[in-house]
């Protein structure tokens, strides 16, 4: 008895869930720690862009069955949709369509009178981008910027900088490319610029996005610029990146102060991001392409380097002061 009395007073050992470890607060340091060593690496020595890329097409399986469920949705609603409303669509469609075959005829008579005289006076002839089609799969996971992701890549002949626009006009331009995705910076974004031209007059300007406000600024332009609201604009052509004429915004605010020599002047985009699931990448123009056909490889195949996986946006436009 008094043996057993004994082994019960012997100490035992505490169980393992009250063995102390390293406080939480040394943990979070460390980690912190960890991970600036691990992005100061990546920024300078470019070891784990590789990973980046084969994890990302790694996981593109389960990114595809994570959208499933909203893909189906979308599908069912469209199933449901009102008989009334597709016929209703489908006339206004069919008149349409109509009415393009007309125009269609006349454009066709103005190009070959185009050609006879661009023949005539030894011009060069025009060049029409070829466009690759895709869909937007869902926006960028950085709250911070404008960014959308497309469901075409490098396996599609997707090439970083490349320009995207839909049925409205210009939607934003490729900054990263993945094998079977890209992401597109748009309009928008406050580290995207666009030359434009005032479609009333030609007047000639560069546009910046202004992030998270959804419109986009004109700056640096005198009081006495000839601007106003309900001006459309349009690419002029002259970066190289996006074909001339494509719109891009229309002019909702002008305003004008005595204390400042700049007038304050806002648009709104034109095309329809939230509207449309349907884009087109333009091809860049062959100069273009062959200037950064080092940033296309190597965001294409390996080996690559950070500045490789992405190039900013719209790097033939010319730098202006903000």
């Amino acid at each position: 008895m008094l043996k057993g009395v004994h082994q019960k007073l012997e100490p035992q050992e505490s169980p393992a869930f009250f063995v102390r470890g390293p406080s939480p607060f040394s943990r979070m340091v460390f980690f912190c720690a960890l991970s600036i060593v691990l992005m100061a690496i990546d920024s300078r020595l470019n070891y784990l862009t590789q990973f980046r890329q084969t994890f990302i097409a790694t996981l593109h399986p389960l990114e595809m069955i994570a959208n499933a469920p909203s893909e189906w949705g979308l599908n069912i609603r469209h199933y449901f949709t009102a008989h009334g409303r597709l016929l209703a669509e489908n006339q206004a469609l069919k008149l349409e369509a109509v009415e393009h075959k007309v125009m269609l005829q006349r454009l066709q008579t103005i190009e070959l009178e185009n050609s006879h005289l661009r023949t005539l006076l030894k011009g060069n002839a025009p060049i029409i981008p070829k466009a690759i089609l895709g869909e937007i799969l869902h926006m960028g996971r950085d709250p911070f910027s404008n960014v959308i992701v497309i469901n075409r890549g490098s396996q599609h002949d997707v090439k970083a900088g490349q320009a995207v626009v839909d049925a409205e006009g210009v939607v934003g331009q490729v900054t990263r490319v993945f094998p079977f995705s890209a992401e597109v910076t748009l309009i928008t974004d406050d580290n995207l610029s666009i030359p434009i031209q005032v479609e009333r007059n030609q007047l000639r300007a560069i546009a910046f996005g202004e992030g998270k406000s959804n419109t986009i600024d004109l700056p640096f332009l005198p009081t006495s610029v000839d601007i106003q609201v309900g001006d459309r604009l349009v690419t002029s052509g002259i970066d190289g990146v996006y074909p001339a004429g494509l719109a891009v915004a229309k002019v909702t605010q002008v305003r004008q102060s005595p204390d400042s020599p700049f007038a304050k002047i806002v648009s709104t985009p034109i095309a329809g991001v939230n509207n449309h699931l349907q884009l087109l990448i333009l091809s860049l123009p062959e100069a273009e392409e062959n200037t950064v056909v080092a940033e296309q490889k190597k965001s294409i195949a390996p080996p690559v380097t950070a500045s490789n996986n992405a190039i900013q946006p719209n790097q033939a436009t010319p730098n202006a002061p903000r």
